[in-house]
Formats: structure tokens, C-alpha cells, sequence
């Protein structure tokens, strides 16, 4: 493909049409028959930091977290077969699906303006997910397209796409994004008039409403079909905040349509809300500050309303709810982002006059006179990564790569990349893979990690302080639709980290198996611990509740894994 290469002007034009067609082209920066002087600034700065860290070049190893960059890139794309075997051919592409601009009425910049931080701060993807709403049904869902196009066009190292805030009935609030074409609007639209909660007056907790947000999933999964558009999925955003997504609620969702309800947050955006007053908002992670109310689920501790080392408790909780959804065998996925609406220290305030209900936008942002420490967002990609291995860089490998649970998160920068494995007898799987083997036969974990590569937004270099092995087995699905525990999940390896730069290698041996089990990974950066909710011997040294007004974001760095499955017969 040509790259067109004119960049005189800076705009770097380069029309790589976003759709699969262009599925086999990598972004400049990563594509090593592009000559570094014909690279824009950023482009260059992002090579450069490729570079140092020995992800990009000719010394690649096949294992490498970003193989498939660079040299490794044309074997592994004309060859698809060779990536779903397990030996690494994935780009590892960073994104953020939760993201708010001036066509929601709580937040302010432009499309461009989030599309050009994401880029900045190191995001291959991104969706933008304005509030689902009278307004934005009306308005707003049409009007912001032209302006995510002009993104696409504009900024080719990043897939830009549409999606919105679904104001989920009966529920919380949720991602639902669809793969760019003709109808992205009209889907969207369509689906925003008839399901949305807000827009219909469907928001409480009943029957009528919990049946409305299964028929938006089945919607969504029909659109698929019936080829309106080539993929669509959806996540619950926020789910534990205000203890209004029951267990049967999310068991619901995920049963219903698999391929389209895929999974979680397990970390919440809006990460500055806990950095202390006077320099922060002095509130909570996430803002996850409430009690329980009239909607939410009688079962939920007062615990689960407030964030664990800044995850979800429903994450953060060994034993806990992610824990029963993943030992019943099926697929629920985590993810991690920013829900960025309002920046912390930002400078920028909504132009002036405007109309948002009569437009369905603010007016373009403006420079204001302070900085604004009561914001609580990051930009995207500032603090919280959503790292998905993608066959390919396009739209359709970032979904199938989300889909299939290829799927890993960090805070801040902790490490900058993860290549876990499942092996036997010569043959292994990735994250959210199942391995299937005979009774008996050994099986081992092999974690590589690449420790953090530079200073991170905050300015130093975090270092990762220790690795957790967490197991369970799988006991089938569950007679109680809102079971959120189960007791044989527990810590059952911790590894103390003792570098900080560099590459990790870890292996653990899950000994020779005869029932199917399921692994996942986390690490921390040691700063702060608790017992877990569940007992010492449950989870030794998990991640503490986050204080409401003293929980500085930066100081309490984790990274979660999604699972991998064992499965002998």
C-alpha cells in the first residue's frame, strides 16, 4: 500500500480508509519500510520509544509482546493461521472504549481533541461513547459522525470508533460500539431510540426493564446477521458503583448474545476523583462514593461501592463476582479506561453561549484562566490502557481481539507488556484461550513480562513489585442466577519482582490435571495491601479499599489479566 508520503504540511493525509481493506497495513510508526524521516513528529517519537524498549526491529523474537511489529509484520499477516496458534503473531494495541466529548452534556472537548491525546499517549484505538439521551438520540448521534470521519482521516496511526453510553434498563450505563460503515449511524440511532433506559423512561429496577435491555443486546446481535453492520459489542461500564447491575442482571446480558455481550470494566475511569484536596477533587477513584439505593441489589456489601486499588469490586474481589461468572465456564471479560469528560489540571472550558439542547453540543472548548483541580479525568491513555492482541491493525482485528478475550489492563504505566501462556505437550494458548488436553496431563504457566520503559505521565518510573497467580476451578453454571462468589478461587502463586527494567520470565506449574480449572494474573506495584474480602487464605496481599478523599491514583498501581482455561478430558 502506498503511503502517500507528502508531509510538507504536517497533515499527513494518508486516506488509509479504515475499513478492512486496510486491514493488512500497519500504522507508519510500526511499519519499518518507512524511513524515519518521512515520519511526523509523533509518529517518529512513537518509533523511538518502540525502539528503546526492543519492541520494534530486526532482533524480534517471536515471543515478543509486540510481535508482529515490524519486520515479523508481513509473515504474520499473510498468514492468519499462524497468529490463532498461539506463538505470539498479535500487535498489541492499546485503546480506550470509554470516552465523552461536547456531544455529551457533561463534558466538553472535541472529537479531534481526545483523538490527538489518545494518539499522543500511546493508543492504537478508541472509541467515542457520548451519554445516551434525548438529545444525543435526536441530535447528537448523527451530528458527531462527521467529526469522528474527519478524526479517522486526520490521525492514521489511531482506529476511531462510534459507539455511545447506553443508559442500560433496569442497570448501570454501558459501551456499545459498532465496526465503521455505512450504517454505523443508523444502527447506533436505531438502537439508542428504542433501548436506551433514559430515552425510554425504562430506567428503574423492574422485569419490563431488565427484558428491555436483553432485547437491545438480541437488537444488536441481529444487526450483526442481517449485515446492517459487519460487528458490534457491548460492556457494562461502571458496573459495581451504584450496586444497581445484579448478578442475574450481567448472567442475563452474557447469555443471552455471548459474541455481543463480552464483558466489564475492571477498573472505572474518572481515576483522578481520588487525588486529595487541595491539589484534587479529594473524592473517590472512579467517583465510586454512593451508598446503596432503592435500585440496587439487596446483596451487595457495603464494600463493593468503592474501588480496590482502584478496580471494581467485582474484579478487585478474589472469589468474588468476575471469579463466579469465570467458573462456570463461559467468557466475561475486563477491561480498563478513562470515561475521560473533564481532564484534571486541564486549562480548557466550554465555549461560550451555545445551545446543547437546541444543538446537541457544546460549542467548541476555549482556553479558560486557571487549572481545573476539581476535574477527574485522565486523558485517554493517560493513566488506564485497555491492551488487546489484534491479528492485524483494523477495526474487525481490535473487535475479534476483544471478543476472544486477548486482553490485558494497566494503571499508569506499571508494566509495558504481558505475554502469558498456557502450555502442554507442546501446545499453548493466550489470554482468554481454553486449552484442552487429555486427564492427567501436566500443564504449565509461562508469563513474560516487560517491566515499565520509561517515566509515565506522572513523571517516574513505577516498578513492579510483585505477580499473583489467581486459580479456580470450573463448577459449571450456576442454579442461582445471583451468585457472586465461589469458594475454591484463591491466590495460589505470588512472585516478588526483583528488577525494574527489563524483561520478567515466570513460570508456574499447575501440575498434572484431571478437572478444568481457569487462571488469571495481576500484579502491583506493592504500595498498598490488604487481606482481601474473602481471608487470608483466600487472598493474602490484595489490593486495599480506596480511602473516599485520600487515594492518589498514581500511588497504587495494578495490572490485571484475563483468563485462560484449562479443560481436560
Amino acid at each position: 500500500m502506498s503511503h502517500g508520503h507528502s508531509h510538507g504540511d504536517h497533515g499527513h493525509h494518508h486516506h488509509h480508509h479504515h475499513g478492512d481493506e486496510a486491514a493488512g497495513s500497519l500504522p507508519p510508526a510500526l511499519d519499518t519500510s518507512v524511513p524515519d524521516e518521512e515520519l511526523t513528529p509523533s509518529q517518529l517519537s512513537r518509533r523511538g520509544m518502540l525502539r528503546r524498549t526492543g519492541l520494534l526491529g530486526a532482533g524480534l523474537a517471536a515471543g515478543s509482546v509486540l510481535a508482529g511489529a515490524g519486520e515479523a509484520a508481513a509473515s504474520v499477516q499473510q498468514s492468519p493461521a499462524k497468529s490463532s496458534k498461539g506463538n505470539g503473531g498479535y500487535l498489541w494495541l492499546a485503546g480506550d472504549h470509554h470516552i465523552h466529548t461536547q456531544y455529551s452534556s457533561d463534558a466538553k472537548y472535541r472529537v479531534i481533541d481526545h483523538v490527538r491525546q489518545a494518539n499522543a499517549h500511546g493508543l492504537d484505538w478508541m472509541v467515542i461513547t457520548d451519554h445516551g439521551s434525548v438529545t444525543h438520540a435526536k441530535i447528537g448521534v448523527e451530528k458527531v459522525n462527521p467529526d469522528i470521519v474527519d478524526a479517522r482521516d486526520k490521525t492514521d496511526d489511531t482506529l476511531v470508533f462510534q459507539g455511545l453510553e447506553w443508559n442500560i434498563p433496569g442497570a448501570e450505563h454501558g459501551t456499545v460500539f459498532v465496526h465503521p460503515g455505512a450504517n454505523e449511524v443508523a444502527v447506533l440511532k436505531e438502537f439508542e431510540n428504542s433501548f436506551d433506559g433514559s430515552v425510554n423512561n425504562a430506567s428503574g429496577n423492574s422485569p419490563a426493564n431488565e427484558a428491555l435491555a436483553i432485547a437491545g443486546v438480541n437488537f444488536l446481535a441481529d444487526q450483526v446477521r442481517r449485515r446492517k453492520v459487519k460487528d458490534a459489542l457491548f460492556l457494562a461500564n461502571h458496573p459495581a458503583r451504584k450496586g444497581i447491575d445484579s448478578p442475574h442482571e450481567i448472567r442475563g446480558w452474557r447469555d443471552a448474545q455471548p459474541t455481543i455481550a463480552v464483558g466489564m470494566e475492571g477498573a472505572p475511569g474518572h481515576q483522578a476523583g481520588g487525588i486529595p484536596k487541595p491539589n484534587g477533587p479529594g473524592s473517590g477513584r472512579g467517583i465510586y462514593d454512593n451508598s446503596p439505593g432503592a435500585d440496587s441489589f439487596p446483596g451487595y456489601p457495603l464494600e463493593s461501592y468503592r474501588t480496590w486499588g482502584g478496580f471494581d469490586w467485582m474484579t478487585a474481589t478474589v472469589g468474588g463476582l468476575w471469579d463466579s461468572l469465570l467458573a462456570e465456564g463461559k467468557p466475561w471479560w475486563i477491561t480498563a479506561n478513562s470515561d475521560s469528560h473533564n481532564v484534571y489540571a486541564d486549562t480548557a472550558v466550554r465555549g461560550p453561549g451555545g445551545d446543547f439542547n437546541a444543538n446537541g453540543r457544546y460549542n467548541d472548548p476555549v482556553y479558560g484562566t486557571g487549572i481545573s483541580l476539581t476535574d477527574t479525568d485522565f486523558w485517554p491513555g493517560q493513566y488506564s490502557r485497555t491492551h488487546v492482541g489484534a491479528a492485524s491493525f483494523s477495526y474487525k482485528a481490535v473487535m475479534d481481539g476483544i471478543r476472544a478475550g486477548r486482553v490485558w489492563v494497566d494503571h499508569g504505566g506499571l508494566i509495558s507488556g504481558l505475554d502469558a501462556r498456557l502450555a502442554s505437550g507442546g501446545r499453548e494458548v493466550t489470554l482468554g484461550g481454553a486449552l484442552h488436553v487429555r486427564r492427567g496431563a501436566q500443564v504449565d504457566l509461562v508469563i513474560r513480562i516487560s517491566l515499565s520503559n520509561g517515566p509515565n505521565w506522572a513523571q517516574f518510573q513505577p516498578s513492579l513489585a510483585r505477580v499473583d497467580v489467581i486459580q479456580g476451578d470450573v463448577t459449571g453454571p450456576v442454579a442461582d442466577k445471583d451468585t457472586f462468589s465461589t469458594p475454591t478461587t484463591k491466590v495460589v502463586k505470588s512472585f516478588e519482582v526483583d528488577k525494574s527494567t527489563g524483561t520478567v520470565r515466570l513460570t508456574y506449574s499447575l501440575g498434572r490435571l484431571d478437572k478444568p480449572v481457569y487462571v488469571r494474573l495481576r500484579g502491583t506495584d506493592g504500595n498498598r495491601s490488604a487481606v482481601g474480602l474473602n481471608g487470608a487464605a483466600v487472598d493474602p496481599v490484595g489490593p486495599a479499599m480506596d480511602v473516599l478523599g485520600d487515594a492518589d491514583p498514581w500511588k497504587d498501581l495494578w495490572f490485571y489479566s484475563n483468563p485462560m482455561w484449562v479443560l481436560p478430558a
